[in-house]
């Protein structure tokens, strides 16, 4: 299918709507990657959600750093939802079209979940860094009130700032090839296929990606550097054993989340290969999400302790 407006304006025409070929220079490939994939979201959406239903059924884990873990938990399940399905049809199916309006959808939801993702590992930084370096202080300063405050904060202050931006966009003309090399509709590959001048939406992607990415690894930076300073002094070994094992979760999922994320975001575009973006952007679609439940759930006793008491209660209630 041909994506395309003719206008009467000479020889114009614009894209009304886009191919991702995603995998389609792997043929051969199409039912083993769909399957692969498929295992990994419903792992990835199983994972999540168990850690959201967890925390809030046993009252010892509804603590404030339990409270962000299953927000951030819902949000991997709502990252993951606006491209894999996407991806999955294309596999399945082999039909890779996606119209303008539906690509500007997956965007804008795309890059206001990126956002959202990037505030809370910072809120959760500083949820750490509070409860480790001031203890006495913990109950008062992350009271219910202000870990609402602080989640509702992450999930909303990047929604008009992503708006303008997904707007700014796709107000360029696309007016050369629709085939976007790639598997979902992401800013690089879009400022890649528009024509004319696009210098002005790259300053927009590197003073927006500045604002919240950058900005929140520093603060989670600093919060660490505190952590660290304060657990350092601890008298005992077992002190800061326990303190570095709380917070080597949280480090572990900031690096895979910021890492491929700032080398995408912040490269200019004539540094911008189609198989590195691809790479990279299969680590904050596809590896963070799924290694986040095994990070929280493995490296932590008590979700294994809640876990293992539901599944005894699961197996007592079916015996009878």
């Amino acid at each position: 299918m041909l994506h395309r407006d003719q206008r009467a304006e000479g020889n114009f025409s614009s894209v009304v709507g886009f191919v991702l070929l995603g995998f389609s220079d792997l043929p051969n490939l199409q039912g083993f990657l769909f399957g692969i994939f498929f295992l990994i979201y419903t792992f990835i959406m199983i994972g999540n959600g168990l850690i959201i239903i967890i925390t809030r059924i046993e009252s010892a884990l509804q603590t404030p750093m339990y409270f962000f873990l299953a927000n951030f938990s819902a949000l991997e399940i709502c990252y993951v939802s606006v491209t894999v399905p996407k991806i999955l049809a294309n596999l399945w199916t082999q039909k890779r079209s996606i119209s303008f309006v539906g690509c500007a959808t997956q965007m804008c939801f795309f890059l206001i979940l990126g956002v959202t993702e990037c505030l809370l590992l910072a809120v959760m930084a500083y949820d750490r860094y509070v409860a480790i370096c001031n203890p006495l202080q913990y109950p008062l300063v992350m009271n219910q009130k202000t870990c609402i405050q602080l989640a509702v904060g992450s999930w909303i202050s990047g929604i008009p700032v992503q708006i303008w931006q997904t707007y700014q966009v796709f107000s360029l003309p696309f007016c050369g090839s629709n085939q976007i090399n790639h598997f979902f509709c992401d800013i690089p590959v879009l400022i890649k296929l528009a024509c004319g001048d696009t210098s002005l939406n790259e300053i927009c992607v590197y003073i927006v990606t500045i604002l919240f990415a950058m900005i929140s690894f520093l603060l989670i930076l600093g919060s660490y550097i505190k952590i660290i300073s304060t657990i350092l002094k601890l008298p005992s070994t077992t002190s800061q054993f326990k303190a570095f094992s709380t917070c080597s979760s949280h480090l572990t999922v900031v690096v895979l989340f910021f890492g491929p994320g700032a080398i995408t975001y912040l490269r200019p575009k004539s540094n911008h290969s189609s198989g590195n973006d691809k790479m990279f952007s299969l680590f904050y679609i596809f590896v963070t999400p799924l290694f986040n439940p095994i990070i929280y759930s493995l490296r932590n006793k008590e979700v294994i302790a809640t876990l293992k008491k539901l599944l005894l209660r699961k197996t007592e209630r079916g015996s009878y």
